[in-house]
This record gives structure tokens, sequence and C-alpha cells, in this order.
């Protein structure tokens, strides 16, 4: 086994965007396991929007990531020491190892992976926290019924498209907005909603309205800013709105005009933000309906895997900005 353990700090908090003057790549000796501990080896880290929040020290629904200290982040990997009765070595393992090639853990939210069900990639995307952030914003707050007009922004990621293809799963009309022609092809051809609109479009808000004849009954938010604003015109009379991330709006440094409150009221909309771990009670409900329609094909997914732990700045900045094409992943080592 290597002697050295090469880790990503967080070096300091952005103002603005994050760049790759924000974070130190660093060499440290590779730990050994405690009592009651295992040593991970990574193989994939996942890298999700929610981590820009972690940056910075702004009050949220989490504590933000330590300077000086590994970023966080969830991971899958193989455990190469154990101390652990419940851990042996070589079980593959989803954690939270963060933005590292090993990582120790004393067991606590670890769950065990089964390589021979899905490749172990998935569990940090389709049938992992992204997944199940679509799978309960959708059912437990859009809550659409058949014949519904579904519309989720960024579409082609790891969130949005799970909610389309759920939405036509159950029996809805599923729009789309996406970030250029090839993403909306791929969510059109591939994953069968019935339209997508290029938001970067010149006459993107006609498009939209085109895509939705009949309104929208439940927006997916991912994104906020100008694209929510083209949206929130076109809702209807009791529409509801899960909103899971504010993508656009992630590197603000001062607010940025809000929806009209006004057809809040008037349209007696329900606009809910949520965090996945909200509803953890729903998990096995999500493993158990997500994992059966991958299985069988009834639901598609695409990851975005670049190789090599140095490669999770660039590919952390590229992801905020748009440049992933599906989950994005960084492939650390193999088994």
């Amino acid at each position: 086994m290597a002697g050295l353990n090469r880790q990503i700090l967080l070096k300091s908090r952005p103002e603005g965007a994050a760049s790759l003057d924000n974070f130190e790549l660093t060499e440290t000796p590779t730990p050994e396991p405690g009592e009651g501990e295992v040593l991970m080896r990574i193989l994939y880290l996942s890298l999700d929007p929610y981590m820009r929040g972690r940056m910075s020290a702004a009050k949220s629904y989490a504590n933000p990531a330590d300077i000086g200290q590994p970023m966080v982040g969830g991971t899958v990997g193989e455990i190469v020491k154990s101390r652990n009765p419940k851990y042996s070595v070589g079980d593959i393992v989803l954690g939270y190892g963060g933005w590292q090639e090993y990582a120790l853990s004393n067991g606590a939210g670890l769950r065990k992976l089964d390589p021979t069900a899905a490749p172990v990639s998935t569990a940090l995307g389709v049938l992992g926290m992204p997944g199940m952030t679509a799978y309960v914003g959708l059912l437990e707050i859009g809550q659409p019924k058949p014949g519904e007009t579904v519309v989720v922004a960024a579409a082609s990621g790891a969130v949005g498209s799970v909610v389309g293809q759920i939405a036509k799963i159950k029996g809805c009309h599923a729009v789309g907005i996406a970030g250029d022609t090839e993403k909306c092809r791929f969510v059109t051809g591939e994953l069968g909603f019935d339209a997508c609109v290029d938001h970067r479009a010149p006459d993107f808000a006609k498009l939209l309205e085109a895509a939705c004849p009949e309104g929208i009954d439940v927006y997916f938010e991912n994104v906020g800013g100008a694209v929510q604003q083209t949206a929130w015109p076109l809702l209807n009379e009791f529409a509801r709105i899960p909103v899971c991330g504010l993508i656009a709006q992630y590197n603000a440094t001062t607010p940025m005009p809000g929806p009209d409150m006004f057809s809040v009221l008037r349209k007696r909309l329900l606009v809910r933000g949520f965090i996945v771990s909200d509803f953890a009670s729903k998990q096995a409900d999500f493993l158990r309906d997500v994992g059966e329609w991958v299985r069988t094909g009834r639901l598609k997914y695409r990851e975005d895997i670049v190789d090599g732990l140095e490669k999770a700045p660039t590919s952390f900045i590229g992801m905020l900005q748009g440049k992933n094409f599906g989950k994005t992943l960084v492939r650390i080592a193999s088994t």
C-alpha cells in the first residue's frame, strides 16, 4: 500500500466564484486505523453543487468545511485495513471520505455495497444522494399527478435527469431545461423527456412556453436566477415548487432578484426548500423503486468521470459552470 495519502484541502473561502486558488493538493502519511476503525482506499469521489455552500462560512443547514482540512464529499471506497468487526478487508462501502486517496472511518454512516447488483459508482449518483434527492423531492413535495406538466431545470444533470424520468414513469408531461443543444438531445432522445429547452437560446422564454401548453404544475428548482424567472410566469394555480438547489446564485455576492411573491399568494403556490436528509425514512422505498427502474432500463443515467484526485478542483468548478454532462465523479483508484 502507498505510504502517502494525497489530499485536496480547502485553502481559502471563495469571494464570488470558486477558483483553483481556493484548493491545495498536499501529501501526508497514510493513516493507520485505531480500535474500531477502518481504512478506506477511495475509489470514487462525488462532486456535487452543495459543496460550493460548504466552502462558505455563511450560515446554512450544515457546518462549513474547515480551512486546512480535506474538502468534504461522498465516496465509494474499498476497505484495506479493518479493526472493526462489522467490516472486512475487501468490502466496498459508501461513505463520506472526502477529497483524498485514503480515509479513516469508525464505521458510522458506512453502507456496504454489492458490486454485482450495480456499478459501485451509481451509489454516488442515480442510486445515491442525487437520485434520492430527485425521488423524494418530486414525489413527496411535487406530488405529480398523471397528465400534469413537470418542468425540471438542469435536466441532464445527476438530479434533474432522474426527476424527469420519474415524472414520465408517473404519467406526466416532462419538460427539461438544459444548457446546450447536445444536452437537450440527450434529455429527449436518451432519457425520454417530452421536450427540452436550451436556456441559452435567445428565444428561451417562447420555447419554454411552447413546450408547456398547459402551463407548469411542478417546477423542480435546481438553478434559480434567470431560468427561474422565465419559468415562474408559466406556473399554474396550486403549482408545487420543490427547491433543491440554486446553482446560478451560489457565487453571487449580492442578492439576486427574487420571484414574484404576489404570484405565490395569487396562485396559491407551494414553494418548499428541502435537503435529502429530511426524507431519510424514504431510503428503502427509493432503493427499491429506483433500483428496479434502473435494472429494467426504465430509468437511464449518465456519468461524467475524470481520473485522478488532482482533477477534482477543475472538474468541480466546471460543474458549477454547467460544463459537466451527467453525474460528476472523480475516479481515484480501481479495484
